[in-house]
């Protein structure tokens, strides 16, 4: 992309080469000028906090979530998990969204039946 704006071509030609948006050249061609060729050619820092929840705890969670509900409840809830998930010591803290943002990633639907496993 660099190579092909250097030689003149225009940025919505490299574009459409390399199937590729005008407005991604631009932002390599930018980044490039503004920041050197490591920046230009890697991902930008992201905003937020690092994940709390490694591979291992998300396991953990998920099948967490496919025992069976406690005692006194029909099924588990996204804030029983959480709390059993402190409990636990799988992490520190993590509220009940973070519990359903996980989950989504998998097939887990707490209403699929009474252990929370996924029906097929």
């Amino acid at each position: 992309m660099l190579l092909r704006l250097a030689d003149g071509v225009s940025g919505y030609t490299v574009a459409d080469e390399l199937g590729c948006c005008a407005q991604t050249v631009y932002q390599v061609r930018r980044r490039y000028i503004e920041s050197g060729l490591a920046i230009a050619l890697g991902e930008a820092p992201r905003s937020g906090g690092p994940r709390r929840f490694d591979g291992v705890a998300r396991a953990a969670l998920t099948a967490l979530a496919c025992t069976p509900a406690p005692t006194g409840h029909s099924r588990w809830t996204l804030r029983l998990l959480a709390g059993k998930a402190v409990e636990l010591c799988l992490v520190e803290t993590i509220s009940h969204e973070t519990v359903g943002q996980v989950l989504k990633k998998t097939r887990y639907s707490p209403s699929a039946s009474s252990t929370g496993a996924w029906a097929r």
